[in-house]
């Protein structure tokens, strides 16, 4: 069971990995994240798109050690981490119901908020 919640949530991260790469490549998707301030990322908020692809990759590693897929990090580590995981994904998804945009509002806060579940439930097999 931990396994399928593992790779859903790693399948949601890896869609929003690319949807940052097209942000930081200049895809004119901006209203959708980062507040919705900017059609096309500015400088500053590309290197933030690019940092949240690091930040994903990271999650996913920590959710296929605690899910038991890959065995590399301490258990008690990875129990921790994957809690300040669950805690991470909440608070992003009051920051997207906080943004200005209603398409962040309309389409992120309820994905991140599906991340967050899913980040739950592996954090409490």
């Amino acid at each position: 069971m931990a396994t399928v919640l593992t790779f859903a949530l790693t399948g949601m991260l890896g869609l929003l990995a690319i949807f940052q790469i097209a942000l930081a490549a200049g895809a004119p998707l901006g209203k959708f994240a980062w507040g919705g301030e900017h059609t096309t990322l500015p400088l500053n908020l590309r290197f933030g798109a690019i940092s949240a692809v690091l930040r994903y990759a990271f999650i996913v590693f920590i959710a296929l050690d605690r899910s038991g897929t890959i065995a590399v990090l301490p258990e008690e580590f990875s129990f921790w981490v994957m809690w300040l995981i669950v805690a991470h994904l909440g608070f992003s998804v009051i920051l997207s119901l906080l943004s200005k945009s209603k398409y962040e509002k309309m389409t992120l806060a309820p994905y991140t908020f599906a991340m967050g579940v899913l980040s739950l439930l592996i954090a409490l097999q």
